[in-house]
């Protein structure tokens, strides 16, 4: 994979306007589940830079635990809509008050499926923190408790979100130039 920057069209939200946003969802964060058992759950591998600064923005005691779910082809880049668990717990949710800390939320279908799984372990409430809400995109109603963002339907890399599994590490996000989707499509 070649420098992010022949990549690059334009950086949509800054590190600094990350940093800021997630300072704020933290403060909120700690307002709504203060005297709860809080368990953040990450969905992987997108979230995790998220995941590492938003709780550290967060003033009340917490745990955390991970899952993935796979809803994407090798080298796609639109959702299949069909929704496996690929990495599960390790914690009971059961009575807990789960968050979970997705990165971008577009069609809705994975994280409405998510929902779905994680509800029927009984949590005593269920959330969705999300950095980037594609909202322009939604084909399913998702209820988002803290968002990040809404951004424009154009295809996103960096701050945890990859491309081709590449740039995850930036710290920006940043928009795919429109002439490298089709180099992309035909490498996947």
């Amino acid at each position: 994979m070649s420098d992010y920057n022949e990549f690059l069209d334009e950086v949509l939200i800054s590190e600094e306007q990350l940093q800021t946003r997630i300072r704020q969802l933290g403060a909120e964060i700690s307002r709504d589940y203060r005297d709860q058992d809080l368990l953040l759950i990450c969905v992987l591998r997108g979230g995790v830079l998220f995941l590492a600064d938003l709780m550290r923005q967060i003033n009340v005691p917490l745990s955390i635990d991970f899952m993935a779910v796979s809803s994407y082809g090798a080298g796609s880049r639109q959702s299949k809509g069909q929704v496996r668990i690929t990495l599960d717990l390790t914690t009971s949710i059961e009575g807990r008050s789960v968050l979970l800390v997705e990165d971008i939320i577009d069609s809705g279908h994975t994280i409405a499926s998510v929902l779905e799984m994680l509800s029927l372990r009984r949590p005593s409430s269920l959330r969705v923190c999300v950095l980037l809400d594609k909202a322009d995109r939604r084909e399913v109603v998702v209820p988002i408790h803290y968002r990040g963002f809404t951004i424009p339907n154009k295809f996103v890399f960096g701050y945890g979100l990859d491309l081709d599994e590449y740039h995850r590490n930036l710290p920006f996000v940043g928009v795919l130039r429109p002439d490298k989707a089709s180099e992309l499509d035909q490498a996947g």
